[in-house]
């Protein structure tokens, strides 16, 4: 305190760090100053800023150690190898966690002494952290006192200078930068020093950062199991639920899609209720119309977790994802997608800032696309809610399902194809036509089943009619009683009995091939009916036909004979001679079972005449081996051999590996009733090889028991097995 009176001058003095300067001032009297001295400690640092490890962490082995591997200073391509690594994934995948753990892990193993820096970008937010205010966040973690922060475009420089003189004094730093939106908003964070890492998290690729890159999937079942118990159990340690169920446990972790957000939510709703089983959550998770309203606690909430990533999409973005979230099936090609946008060209650039965001996925093979489960459940859940969404999307179904059934035409088309015959539009032969069904299986299956809503059931049961003959081809016989059952239902609700019977002939089929025998039979006589009161003989034949197969195998073969031989009445009375062998190559099977062998051998025989006639080689096929039955169990072993060979011939030429598994059985056979034992063995073993190639294991392991038996002695042979068309 310094005394004297108050002056009159001009003061030109100011504050000069911890004095006063009165420099330059004039005083004409007395005058009275305070000044108060204030002593500066050093800014307090906040570098052990490392989250408490996720309670109930499981699983993730692969993924931890290969963080460990980028980071680890012993590494042998030496300690600058790795200066960033970038984890990401959906919402709710469990990035952080995993972050959190390889973070932990590090540090025990001493190799960040400098200490952790942990900044969360909330980059999902409304109001995300830039990468300015990061800056200054870390400086203060770093001990820099507030006043010492330099404008915006000096921090980085500072920050850079702060880490590097850490890592002489302390050792190196790891800067953990959790739920970054963006590569500008982590980029200034890049530590200068080598010694230093900064681990990142993201629900986006970041592969501008040149960082290594870490993308987390859905966990495995084992580990979605695991971390389901582990949670119950930390809660109560005699929370034996998901022990005592594996299956409902499974279940459940299903209907979660193996996120770990969800799963976490689903224990905490068991934990709330102790005495819910775990089968009662999978049944109101599965019965729930939107299964992001059940999974939420109060606290966590899935959909909430994919709004924040929703909303930061363009528009373009929002709506691919939203018409995808309708897309039938588990993956959709690109072509698929286009049409769902109905866009002039594929929206590549769209897909692949989704498949940035995690929000799509590449699908099963090149050029596919798949959304988890639980975005799907999200997609068609903000679809429900709008008006206008929803109007959309039923047009983009629209389109989806007359594009599937114009093309599975085709396809039919092309594989029921006969020379002579118009070719078939887009597929230039069957390996096209089989490739390209092959590919949308999935789909084509899924979008039949939208036969359910009125404004899709006839184009829907149209496409069913179309996918008859391939998965009858591809011995898809679960798929096939599925389609059958939706195309018959939607028929008979629309008073379409001209295609409920039709449905009911193809579901009758499937069903028999299936070994549902007394079903086929209902079905198929159900279609005879059908057609024969509409007055359709042509397609009353049909169904006899399927019907002798039906009641041959279930051992009803004069009943057969009988149908058979309406089926080819009907067919001769049509002019169909095509289909006449058809009638002909089963009544021969059928009038060989019942022991009329001289007659089955001139059915089988007319029956190869009129398809060679036809031009339909592929029959022609079956003909032969059928032939070849009835010729070996004439006595005339050698002309039987002659016929399998042909058959097998023919099977070969197209790909038609069980009917080929089917005719070196027969053929295998025929050599041991003419005591040739090791030709025998050799068939066996080739019709092992075909049956695997034809996705049949139970046929080529009974294939290769009978190989093996042929070298233990005489034993009862298999049964011949006749193919039927």
């Amino acid at each position: 305190m310094f005394g004297g009176g108050t002056g009159d001058g001009a003061m030109t003095n100011g504050y000069d760090g911890d004095h006063l300067d009165f420099r330059g001032g004039e005083f004409t009297g007395p005058f009275t100053a305070k000044a108060e001295y204030h002593e500066h400690g050093p800014a307090p640092t906040a570098l052990d800023a490392l989250p408490a490890r996720a309670v109930g962490f499981t699983g993730r082995d692969d993924e931890l150690r290969a963080l460990l591997d980028a980071f680890d200073p012993s590494a042998p391509e030496g300690p600058a190898a790795v200066l960033v690594a970038a984890v990401s994934g959906l919402g709710g995948i469990g990035k952080t966690a995993l972050a959190v753990e390889a973070a932990h892990e590090a540090c025990g193993r001493g190799w960040f002494a400098g200490g952790v820096l942990f900044m969360d970008l909330h980059g999902y937010d409304d109001d995300p952290v830039t990468a300015d205010q990061a800056l200054e966040a870390l400086l203060r973690a770093l001990g820099t006192a507030p006043e010492h922060i330099p404008a915006a475009d000096e921090r980085a420089a500072l920050y850079r200078s702060t880490l590097a003189e850490r890592a002489r004094e302390r050792g190196a730093v790891l800067i953990l930068a959790d739920n970054a939106s963006s590569p500008e908003q982590v980029r200034p964070l890049l530590p200068g020093n080598t010694r230093h890492r900064l681990l990142v998290t993201s629900r986006n690729k970041l592969p501008q950062l040149g960082a290594r890159l870490l993308s987390l999937d859905e966990l495995t079942s084992e580990e979605a199991y695991a971390l389901l118990d582990r949670a119950l159990r930390i809660a109560d340690p005699s929370d034996s639920r998901v022990a005592d169920g594996p299956e409902a446990a499974a279940e459940l972790a299903s209907r979660c899609g193996h996120l770990p957000l969800a799963l976490q939510i689903a224990a905490a709703l068991l934990v709330l209720d102790q005495d819910k089983p775990v089968a009662e959550l999978v049944a109101e998770l599965t019965e729930f119309r939107d299964r992001l309203t059940h999974l939420d606690d109060g606290e966590r909430s899935v959909r909430a977790a994919f709004d924040l990533s929703y909303r930061r999409l363009p528009p373009e973005q929002a709506r691919l994802l939203r018409l995808l979230s309708l897309a039938p099936g588990p993956d959709v090609s690109t072509e698929v997608v286009t049409v769902l946008t109905e866009a002039d060209a594929p929206p590549t650039r769209a897909l692949d800032a989704l498949t940035r965001t995690h929000l799509v996925e590449r699908g099963n093979g090149r050029g596919r696309w798949r959304l988890h489960d639980l975005v799907r459940a999200f997609g068609v859940g903000v679809v429900a809610r709008d008006a206008g969404f929803r109007e959309e999307g039923e047009a983009a179904r629209g389109r989806v399902l007359e594009f599937y059934c114009r093309w599975a035409e085709a396809a039919a088309d092309r594989l029921r194809w006969l020379p002579g015959k118009a070719e078939p539009e887009r597929f230039a032969d069957r390996a096209q036509a089989l490739e390209w069904l092959d590919g949308e299986r999935a789909g084509l299956v899924a979008a039949v089943q939208w036969a359910g809503e009125e404004r899709y059931a006839d184009t829907a049961v149209r496409l069913a009619e179309c996918l008859a003959v391939y998965l009858e081809w591809r011995r898809s016989f679960e798929d096939w009683i599925t389609v059958g059952r939706a195309a018959r239902e939607a028929a008979h609700r629309a008073g379409d009995h001209h295609r409920e019977a039709i449905a009911w002939n193809n579901l009758g089929v499937a069903l028999r091939q299936a070994g549902r025998v007394g079903k086929a039979v209902d079905a198929l006589t159900r279609a005879r009916d059908l057609h024969r009161a509409a007055g359709d003989r042509h397609s009353e034949g049909i169904a006899w036909s399927n019907l002798g197969l039906a009641l041959r195998e279930a051992g009803r073969v004069g009943k057969a004979v009988d149908a058979h031989t309406h089926a080819r009445d009907l067919f001769q009375a049509a002019g169909d001679h095509h289909r006449e062998g058809v009638g002909w190559n089963n009544l021969g099977i059928a009038l060989r079972e019942a022991g009329r062998v001289a007659e089955a051998v001139d059915a089988h025989t007319r029956a190869r005449d009129l398809y060679r006639a036809a031009g339909d080689r592929h029959r022609e096929g079956t003909a032969w081996n059928n032939l070849g039955i009835a010729l070996r169990q004439a006595g005339r072993v050698g002309k039987a051999v002659e016929a399998y060979g042909k058959a097998l011939e023919i099977c070969r030429e197209f790909e038609d590996w069980y009917g080929a598994g089917e005719t070196l059985h027969n053929l295998a056979f025929a050599h041991e009733v003419a005591q040739r034992p090791s030709d025998a063995r050799a068939c066996y073993l080739q019709a092992a090889d075909a049956y695997t190639r034809a996705n049949a294991p139970t046929e080529a392991t009974q294939a290769l028991n009978w190989a093996d038996r042929t070298d233990k002695g005489p034993d009862p042979t298999p049964p011949p097995t006749p193919i039927t068309p």
